[in-house]
């Protein structure tokens, strides 16, 4: 396994000449042969060739490198591996699998190339009326649209049962994504998509319309912690009770000389009270079960480090009853609540009503369609948009939890 493959290197050269772009991005790859496992799998950076490789046609054993190179090129056992760490309660890593391949799979029979039958491609996968084209979705999107409703499962398992599917990328031990390593790959990739262009042919000619780049991003998690964190600790307020320190030496100073005493300074002091986490719940967003359910495990476990108090507010046109949990208090419950759907939005009674509650921080989960009103004073607000919601917004931080 130290050596490179002898069994893929006639296709690998055949590839070569087919696809430039390819062929440049098989070059940041290793080719190793396997005893044993099917024909071909992707573990980190290594593609390994299993026996059945060799008792498929040529033409076929060409289309298969070429969908192992794109599994490396694309970061998708790093990109794997994050996803589990991101969602460690029910992650499916072969549905996240099936996603992969049929992204895979659709650019390269774009390009021109053959696969081994039965192939998955995202028309497939993806409900009839939505866009099934490689410029609409990447592999976490995929998978979050697949895993976050019963329909979108369903058509998955369904397809996995139907064509005898089985997982072909593995993420090496230790190994995630990163802002180097991504950004890396992608100038790879846009280089050999160069040279496709200009040849003419191959994966070159569709590489604009790919949207499964690897890119240098933060995931939406580690934005939303950041802000809230932020919000809800416990920092020092001036206290006009008594002087600051250095005010004490000034002033002593400016009395042992006779010159004239400095301004009064106030001391700090921390601020006691429990901090409050508001979370607007807009009904009539469009928030799967999959992505609600990552938002409140998140939440949690802001509100267990910093000893927050939860505030959850389900709105539309009007706010409902408030729900309360305590410091600690895990939002399990909550994640599995039916909440309704439709009708309008105006954020604004949520506004008012989240005033009176001396919440340290306001997150709002939305899609921005509805009257937001003037910014409310010291409060910092968080806009948290689902996919699809296109509306800027006009006051405070906009994440958004599309991938």
């Amino acid at each position: 396994m130290t050596a490179h493959t002898r069994r893929a290197s006639i296709a690998l050269r055949a590839l070569g000449d087919a696809d430039p772009a390819l062929a440049a991005l098989s070059l940041w790859c290793q080719h190793r042969d396997s005893d044993t496992g099917p024909a071909a799998t992707t573990a980190g950076e290594t593609i390994l060739y299993g026996p059945p490789f060799e008792s498929l046609p040529r033409h076929e054993q060409a289309g298969l490198c070429a969908h192992h190179i794109l599994h490396v090129a694309l970061r998708h056992p790093a990109r794997l591996a994050e996803m589990s760490l991101r969602q460690p309660e029910g992650f499916a890593p072969d549905l996240w699998n099936l996603a992969a391949d049929a992204i895979v799979n659709e650019a390269v029979l774009a390009a021109g190339h053959v696969l081994p039958r039965p192939a998955v491609t995202l028309a497939a996968l993806v409900q009839t009326g939505t866009a099934a084209t490689l410029a609409d979705w990447d592999v976490e999107r995929l998978y979050l649209h697949l895993a976050g409703s019963a329909e979108g499962r369903g058509r998955a398992e369904g397809v996995i049962r139907q064509m005898a599917f089985t997982a072909d990328v593995t993420p090496e031990a230790g190994a995630t994504d990163s802002d180097d390593s991504a950004a890396a790959w992608r100038g790879h990739v846009v280089r050999a998509m160069e040279a496709g262009r200009m040849a003419g042919r191959g994966l070159g000619l569709i590489g604009h319309r790919l949207a499964d780049l690897p890119r240098p991003e933060v995931p939406w998690e580690v934005v939303l912690r950041s802000l809230v964190t932020r919000a809800v600790t416990a920092g020092a307020a001036p206290d006009w009770r008594r002087p600051a320190r250095s005010w004490i030496a000034a002033d002593s100073a400016a009395r042992a000389t006779g010159a004239p005493g400095p301004a009064f300074l106030p001391g700090t002091s921390r601020r006691l009270q429990i901090a409050r986490i508001g979370i607007g719940l807009d009904t009539s967003s469009s928030i799967d079960d999959l992505r609600w359910r990552m938002f409140c495990a998140e939440i949690s476990g802001i509100a267990r480090r910093t000893c927050a108090e939860i505030i959850v507010i389900p709105f539309d046109e009007s706010p409902e009853p408030p729900l309360r949990f305590g410091p600690g208090e895990g939002l399990s419950r909550l994640a599995r609540m039916e909440t309704r759907r439709g009708g309008g939005t105006d954020f604004r009674p949520l506004l008012q009503q989240a005033q009176t509650l001396a919440l340290s921080v306001l997150v709002i989960l939305t899609d921005l369609d509805g009257e937001t009103g003037p910014a409310p004073r010291a409060l910092p607000v968080i806009w948290a948009l689902p996919p699809g919601a296109h509306s800027a917004a006009p006051w405070g931080r906009r994440i958004s939890l599309d991938r």
